[in-house]
């Protein structure tokens, strides 16, 4: 039987809903949870930093990625106070732009990128580069070559034809590499739960296992043009505990004593990646940084203990946690159905302006999202609803179940908290929409960080 496009998000029962669901007291009330620490309802209108959506929906469209710069830069900083003595890399793949950087280096953080376009908005940004560090399985010899033409802090290295590559290059341009070693530990973690077995079957990160990280080590080692600066582990995403942590870095760090007794390099650093979850919806119970940092600090030092060996430098990359809940996005409600269903259900469908080209990961992933009535309070009851965008899919599902007033209507706006980790970054242009702008409200005030696309922009690609 062929599967529906949909997949799992087109099969729920429809007004019941997800058993972690649970029906509102009061429909028109915020989650605190789940919204950015300056994002409040005024008379049902949801406003950030002072500023309502209205005023943004009146002055920038629909959709529109609207973030809490003082919440982003909290996020950042409470990452950095935590990890105090550790090198905290945030990861520019969750959203990156030029002002977000240069938020990044003002709050003190270092940056990961893993593109020559990446990149390329670092140095637009004019980030320090001995804060940067490159990533990617497939680097082009010229994003290599860039790298070391500005003089990035560290180059994670894939594969061994990368090693030979990045060794050409840096004999070639007479400088020397600073290198770290992506390794498979053999841990996959999502959300709550961790697997410590058969998860060598992926394109990252050379295997612990297999001995090809090693390997990988003893071929830096050789080769003048390069500086061996450690290991890099990176187990998964929206991950709440650190168990899964525990079990990577002590086999990483087995591996880092290994190459100590047998190759006599004491390696100064070690990444333990990021990963780390947030509250896209009331099922999720995200860590604080002090606790992710009191867990990964004592796992680390306590492997090191037994081990008999130095504690290296840690250095962790979180994007998710800090861009995530900075921002929502914003929508015009533009149809409502109410569709029944067999059996004698039915399910509330509401349509927006966006959908799966500003955010993809619930077509993608499954992701669930919560949302809320933005720009009016109502008195109507909370009705099990679906939000879906205007794309020509039967999969472009925003948030598959919340409760929304049964009286929303064409016209109104709504908002989907935890936005803003790797929906712009996934945006696209299909069905030929274009992108929606990013605007950052701090003080009163709001102002645009990237624009919205329009029709022209579309075109000019486009040679005819």
């Amino acid at each position: 039987m062929r599967a529906h496009e949909a997949g799992a998000l087109h099969g729920q029962a429809g007004d019941r809903g997800p058993a972690w669901l649970r029906h509102p007291e009061d429909v028109n009330a915020l989650v605190p949870s789940l919204w950015a620490e300056n994002v409040a309802k005024s008379d049902g209108v949801v406003t950030v930093a002072g500023v309502g959506v209205d005023e943004l929906a009146r002055e920038f469209g629909t959709p529109l990625y609207v973030l809490d710069e003082a919440d982003f830069r909290h996020r950042a900083r409470s990452f950095r106070e935590a990890f105090a003595g550790a090198d905290v890399y945030y990861a520019g793949k969750a959203f990156l732009s030029v002002a977000a950087a240069r938020w990044i280096a003002e709050e003190g953080l270092n940056l990961d990128v893993c593109t020559g376009g990446e990149l390329a908005v670092a140095l637009r940004a004019e980030f320090p580069p001995e804060r940067i560090g490159l990533h990617g399985n497939n680097k082009s010899v010229a994003e290599l070559r860039r790298a070391l033409e500005v003089g990035v802090g560290r180059i994670i290295v894939d594969s061994f034809e990368e090693i030979g590559r990045l060794g050409a290059l840096a004999g070639e341009l007479g400088v020397r590499a600073p290198v770290m070693v992506r390794v498979t530990a053999g841990v996959e973690a999502h959300t709550h739960e961790y697997i410590s077995t058969s998860h060598e079957d992926q394109k990252f990160g050379f295997s612990i296992a297999g001995g090809d990280a090693m390997e990988a080590v003893r071929r830096i080692l050789a080769d003048e043009g390069l500086n061996f600066l450690g290991l890099h582990s990176h187990i998964g995403s929206q991950i709440f505990v650190t168990d899964g942590f525990e079990v990577a870095a002590r086999r990483v760090l087995r591996l880092h004593a290994q190459i100590a007794s047998e190759l006599g390099v004491v390696a100064p650093e070690l990444d333990l990646g990021g990963g780390f979850g947030i509250a896209y919806t009331t099922q999720d119970d995200p860590s604080s940084p002090e606790t992710l940092a009191r867990g990964m600090r004592g796992i680390v030092e306590g492997e090191c203990a037994a081990l008999g060996v130095d504690v290296p430098r840690l250095s962790i990359e979180p994007g998710r946690a800090i861009a995530g809940p900075s921002t929502f996005t914003l929508y015009e409600i533009g149809t409502t159905k109410r569709v029944a269903l067999d059996g004698g259900g039915a399910r509330h469908y509401v349509a927006v302006d966006g959908g799966m080209s500003d955010n993809i990961r619930p077509a993608l992933y499954s992701a669930d999202y919560s949302c809320t009535l933005a720009s009016r309070e109502s008195t109507a009851e909370p009705v099990l609803s679906r939000v879906v965008g205007k794309h020509c899919e039967s999969g472009d599902i925003v948030v598959k179940d919340e409760y929304l007033p049964a009286d929303v209507a064409p016209g109104d706006l709504l908002a989907v908290p935890g936005t803003g980790a790797y929906c712009r970054s996934l945006a696209n242009n299909y069905n030929h929409v274009p992108r929606p702008a990013v605007v950052a409200v701090r003080d009163g005030e709001a102002r645009l960080l990237l624009r919205r696309e329009t029709e022209d922009d579309l075109l000019a690609l486009d040679l005819g």
